[in-house]
């Protein structure tokens, strides 16, 4: 199976507090890493994990950082397609806390790959399922050449430009700058995915089917929510890339999402093919 990812990277340092601060306070830190993250490369490394590898479009910053990020993201067994950017390497800082909440803060600019980026958009040609996070309509539309079209309404503003269709959009019911309405996109697409974290979500796909889904159980003690939402996006993705009905693929996502939460950092815990296998139902 062929999957891909067309989206940005964080370089994230992370610090596990046993509270985020108030104004003026000191907190100590019992631990600290650092790791290429962000929503693209979260996506990138759960659908290598599921399919055996991906591909991932994205722009670094030509600096130490951006280099290190797809050194560290083809360790995984994601294929980056890249240009190096004469920008700085966008980077977040991240709280972690006792509950494993995460706090983020970024830094410089978010940006992802442009349509007229020279970095192979062609071979999305043959792909089975495409995530879109972030980057220009140009972008999304060499993504649309996928058989499956998966993309966040984070990025509603190019979608809205694009005017691409859509097989799937996610969407938090919880954020506000992550919220969808219903005829904000034309086309509308054909399945509209509002995810609530642990309450689960709700599903609204052609001639008016609707439904909700529930949250998985976690699969083991919570560690942090860093990259849940994206995790569950990514196995969408792959479950709507291998032709699950709704219902089934909204159970993969959901178990995607839960297991991300108990490992620390962007990917420990996500799912890989051998733990769908071992965990699949009957």
């Amino acid at each position: 199976m062929k999957v891909a990812v067309v989206g940005h990277v964080e370089y994230v340092e992370f610090a596990l507090v046993e509270h985020v601060p108030k104004p003026g306070e000191i907190v100590h830190a019992e631990d600290t890493f650092s790791e290429a993250a962000g929503g693209g490369s979260v996506a990138a490394v759960q659908l290598a994990k599921l399919a055996g590898g991906s591909l991932f479009y994205t722009a670094l910053g030509d600096e130490e950082l951006g280099h290190r990020a797809k050194s560290e993201l083809g360790e995984f067994g994601v294929d980056v397609r890249c240009e190096f950017k004469d920008k700085p390497q966008r980077r977040a800082f991240t709280f972690l806390d006792e509950k494993g909440e995460r706090t983020i803060t970024t830094i410089h600019e978010r940006y992802g790959p442009s349509g007229d980026d020279d970095i192979g958009w062609d071979d999305l040609a043959d792909a089975d399922a495409v995530y879109f996070v972030s980057g220009d309509a140009g972008a999304l539309r060499a993504a649309r050449q996928a058989r499956v079209l998966v993309a966040t309404a984070r990025s509603l503003p190019v979608l809205k430009e694009a005017g691409v269709g859509l097989d799937a959009l996610v969407h938090s019911s919880n954020d506000a700058g992550e919220r969808y309405a219903h005829g904000q996109l034309d086309p509308e697409p054909k399945l509209v995915v509002g995810t609530a974290g642990a309450e689960g979500g709700t599903w609204t796909a052609g001639e008016g089917r609707t439904g909700t889904f529930h949250a998985a159980p976690l699969p083991g003690p919570m560690a942090d929510a860093y990259g849940a939402g994206d995790s569950f996006a990514a196995g969408l993705t792959f479950a709507l890339g291998s032709g699950l009905e709704v219902e089934r693929a909204l159970e993969l996502a959901s178990r995607c999402g839960a297991a991300a939460t108990t490992g620390r950092g962007a990917f420990n815990g996500q799912l890989t093919a051998a733990d769908l296998k071992l965990r699949a139902p009957r």
